[in-house]
């Protein structure tokens, strides 16, 4: 795609206003906060514009010199190479100005619920959510559990943990949906491949700005915990169920001894939940758009399978397989399939651009 100059002029023009006044010392707190802000998201599109314009130049004066016979020779060669060059830097540029989702920046809720597959389909919860914090660690994100539901015999029926780090949800937003697993489970005793599944969901982490909540929509109920805990677990009333009333959102938290930190636990989940909510109403009018996209977050849909027999991962989104399962398990491989969707969304995004 072939930006004008003057859509050039105007980025560098903006950078460096918001360079001047950064540097003017005279904007303080909210208005230096957001300028800043500003200044980051602008820098990287500001540095592929100026490399386009450079190259754009470069290959103007080249071409000048081609009219010395002298000259011709070497400014062909440089003007072959930058003519090869400049399309996969304008295509840079254009990827860098793609409308990004506000929520990108954001830390993220992770939620694993086992499905399908009873025992099995826990344990591969459990695989999963271990294969989530492997690529956080290596992403340099912190992951904390929220709450879980562990099964008996291992893994989770349920697990809910906050993401914390720089572009969390812009990496981890294509992994809602269907996980399914083909596998031989340690019960089976006659070699038989069972499948399973487990459902995730990314949810962009709010701020209170994002989502108030008023105390009259809330519904609190205060019981004693059950399940596994630990001696102590049962002899409070310490659990907390909110159901949020104009949405009927529930949220359960019992895994704190203290009935506080369960109702600020129990509080930030029902925060992520509403404002997912939120960003699906609004991205309502734009649903069939998305659902060309990679990843319309449907959790519905099947998105990957892992066979372990084969030894593959399967994303059905972008016909994408490794034949490098126990890689992607333990994070690593992860990475490679998230940078494939992320570049899938891109090219659909431009070509969408474009038509």
């Amino acid at each position: 795609m072939t930006i004008p100059e003057e859509r050039l002029a105007q980025i560098a023009n903006r950078f460096a206003e918001l360079e001047a006044r950064l540097a003017s010392g005279q904007l303080e707190g909210e208005a230096f906060v957001a300028a800043s802000r500003d200044y980051a998201e602008l820098e990287p599109v500001a540095k592929a514009a100026q490399e386009v314009r450079d190259m754009r130049s470069e290959i103007a004066q080249l071409a000048a010199l081609t009219e010395d016979p002298e000259m011709r020779a070497l400014a062909d060669e440089e003007l072959a190479d930058l003519r090869q060059k400049l399309p996969e830097a304008e295509r840079a540029l254009s990827i860098a100005l793609l409308p990004r989702d506000a929520a990108d920046a954001r830390p993220a809720m992770l939620e694993i619920r086992a499905g399908t597959g009873g025992d099995e389909a826990a344990l591969f919860a459990g695989d999963l959510y271990r294969m989530y914090e492997r690529f956080a660690g290596e992403q340099g994100w912190k992951v904390e559990p929220i709450s879980m539901n562990a099964s008996d015999v291992g893994g989770f029926k349920e697990i809910v943990a906050n993401v914390a780090g720089t572009g969390v949800f812009a990496k981890l937003k294509f992994e809602s949906g269907v996980h399914r697993v083909q596998r031989v489970p340690a019960t089976e005793s006659g070699g038989r491949i069972h499948t399973s599944a487990a459902t995730v969901a990314i949810l962009p982490e709010p701020t209170e700005v994002d989502v108030h909540i008023e105390d009259k929509d809330l519904k609190i109920d205060i019981y004693r915990s059950s399940g596994a805990g630990g001696q102590h677990v049962n002899t409070t009333d310490s659990a907390v169920r909110i159901t949020h009333l104009p949405s009927g959102i529930v949220v359960i938290q019992q895994d704190e001894r203290s009935q506080h930190k369960n109702r600020a636990k129990a509080m930030q989940v029902l925060r992520a939940r509403l404002y997912e909510k939120m960003r699906e109403e609004a991205h309502g009018v734009e649903a069939e758009a998305r659902k060309a996209m990679v990843g319309s977050g449907d959790r519905s849909e099947r998105i990957r399978t892992y066979n372990f027999p084969q030894g593959r991962v399967t994303d059905h989104r972008i016909g994408l397989t490794l034949h490098k399962l126990d890689e992607v398990l333990e994070g690593p491989g992860l990475g490679e399939l998230v940078d494939a969707l992320i570049a899938e969304d891109q090219a659909k995004r431009l070509a969408a651009l474009g038509e």
